[in-house]
């Protein structure tokens, strides 16, 4: 038997020395093996550097293992020649490469939930199963009040003929030779420049299991798929309150596949838009239409049918008191449910008045009694100039024209308030 050896090879190939810890030959190893992968050179390099990717997958794979490397240490690569540790003196296995590069995949739950194969290969599937997830549209009515709704679901069930082996009682399954009994192949993926990832991809031939059964010997309920179809009838509640974007879960209803718990159904809750109001949180929003003469003299009248069908009224009364445009009415405690909670928001009422059509005041006598009753003009405080132009006008004018095709970014919308100056930004687009 030979003496220590001093032969470095191994090392050279990482480029480290000797006496490097486990966290440097690693990062060495993810610099070398990005920089031969043979996906990362030109096609006419890439004979050169899978040997080189070779050499450094081997370098790693040996010198990552403190039993490995100190039989190295020790003999030199005679340690892994036939009859040595390693055994038949064969590469490395890239899934082996892979594990050790990343801390493990098996570990991981089959990096995106690729499962292994059976037989206590099974280590890399996830311990459940795919969510189902999708979107459910909700109108506004239906979050104020809550809603309950039955639905038929047809889901994968564990065959129970088989219970889930996919064989006849006492056959035996075969090995897949395509993938060596382990469900997956690994191969690395580019997720950005100079930076790959590993990722498993299903074998075909098994299904990912690993092993299956001959035609003559698969289960004649399921055929050898492991589960059958099953429809089932399930409950959707949606407590009052809910809001946009929350998930409603039912645990355990998505498909099953033995030797996982079953997912859920995920249903991601989406709030259609309402004719009347605007939500925000607990808080709801709607405008308030009036006309000149009830924000002159006071209203007391239903205004809007609320979300659960009742009438809203206010009353605002005449005492000296005059709703302004774009004045804002809130009404506590008439906003949205507050779930799990008796409480909620409020109603924030945002006045709009509707003004008389043109010709509304089609007499002189109606109009003198106006000009009467309303406020006049104030009075200047100095003495109008002596040069006065009365000047033509163009009634109805768009204010988003307001510096029209200039650079200037006071044009537009600066002389809006934030809504109609959304709508002037778009006129210019």
């Amino acid at each position: 038997m030979a003496s220590g050896s001093d032969d470095s090879e191994l090392y050279n190939v990482l480029g480290v020395s000797n006496s490097a810890s486990k966290s440097e030959i690693k990062k060495a190893y993810h610099k070398a093996a990005l920089q031969h992968h043979p996906d990362k050179v030109a096609e006419s390099d890439r004979a050169d550097a899978e040997i080189k990717f070779k050499n450094v997958s081997q370098a790693y794979e040996i010198l990552s293992d403190d039993d490995k490397r100190a039989a190295y240490d020790q003999y030199g690569m005679a340690a892994f020649e036939k009859g040595g540790m390693g055994g038949g003196g064969a590469g490395p296995d890239m899934e082996d490469i892979l594990n050790q590069m990343f801390g493990g995949m098996g570990g991981m739950g089959g990096m995106g939930g690729m499962p292994g194969g059976r037989g206590g290969r099974g280590q890399g599937r996830p311990q459940k199963g795919e969510n189902e997830e999708q979107e459910y549209e909700v109108t506004l009515e239906e979050l104020y009040k809550g809603k309950s709704t039955r639905f038929a679901s047809t889901k994968a069930v564990i065959c129970s003929t088989c219970t889930g082996s996919g064989g006849k009682e006492k056959a035996k399954p075969k090995s897949c030779d395509t993938c060596k009994g382990k469900g997956f192949f690994t191969k690395l993926v580019q997720v950005g420049p100079g930076m790959v990832s590993p990722t498993q991809v299903a074998c075909s031939t098994c299904s990912g299991q690993g092993e299956f059964y001959r035609e003559k010997d698969r289960c004649k309920k399921c055929k050898g798929a492991r589960t059958v179809q099953q429809k089932k009838m399930l409950e959707l509640y949606i407590p009052p309150g809910t809001r946009e974007g929350e998930k409603i879960v039912l645990k355990g209803e998505a498909d099953q596949q033995p030797g996982q718990e079953p997912g859920d159904i995920v249903f991601h809750i989406v709030e259609t838009p309402h004719d009347t109001f605007d939500r925000a949180g607990a808080d709801l929003a709607a405008e308030l239409d009036i006309t000149l003469a009830e924000a002159l003299t006071g209203l007391n009248r239903v205004v809007l049918t609320h979300l659960d069908g009742r009438g809203i009224q206010v009353r605002v009364d005449s005492h000296g008191k005059i709703l302004k445009p774009d004045q804002v009415l809130k009404v506590s405690g008439e906003g949205m449910p507050v779930k799990k909670s008796s409480d909620k928001g409020d109603l924030y009422l945002k006045v709009k008045i509707d003004f008389p059509e043109d010709g509304y005041f089609h007499d002189e006598a109606t109009v003198a009694k106006l000009r009467e009753l309303l406020p006049k003009p104030e009075e200047p405080s100095q003495p109008p100039p002596a040069e006065v132009d009365e000047v033509r006008y163009e009634l109805d004018a768009d204010l988003a024209q307001f510096g029209g095709g200039s650079d200037d970014p006071r044009a537009g919308a600066e002389w809006e308030d934030e809504e109609d100056g959304q709508q002037a930004q778009c006129a210019q687009q």
